[in-house]
């Protein structure tokens, strides 16, 4: 009786797994036996557009960040910190190296500058 109880749980945890899938679309197939059989769609494993939606707002967060934070301290204040950033420990370093003023950085904070002052 255990066994079979076990046995049907399954089934209809399989059949809930199936029915999830084929929520995200199907195919009808027909069987070697001329039986229809409606199939989940195979879905290619890809970056999804919400992810690379959040990876870009998060690099362009994180630049318009540091091209704030170059704006309002100035940049001999901010290469003075990195440097101190730099002597740390790995974590630090680490910080220190992505941290560094590149092109995007300092054309934002040249934007952003006369906006503050």
């Amino acid at each position: 009786m255990v066994e079979t109880q076990a046995e049907f749980a399954k089934r209809i945890q399989t059949l809930g797994r199936k029915h999830a899938d084929m929520t995200k679309g199907y195919t009808t197939v027909v069987s070697h036996d001329g039986l229809l059989t409606a199939v989940p769609k195979r879905r290619v494993a890809a970056v999804s557009s919400g992810r690379l939606k959040f990876l870009v707002l998060v690099a362009i967060g994180f630049f318009g960040f540091k091209g704030f934070v170059l704006a309002a301290l100035g940049p001999l204040s901010y290469k003075s910190r990195l440097k101190m950033l730099e002597q740390g420990t790995v974590f630090e370093q680490a910080g220190a190296k992505v941290l560094v003023i590149d092109p995007l950085t300092h054309a934002l904070a040249e934007v952003v500058g006369p906006i503050l002052r």
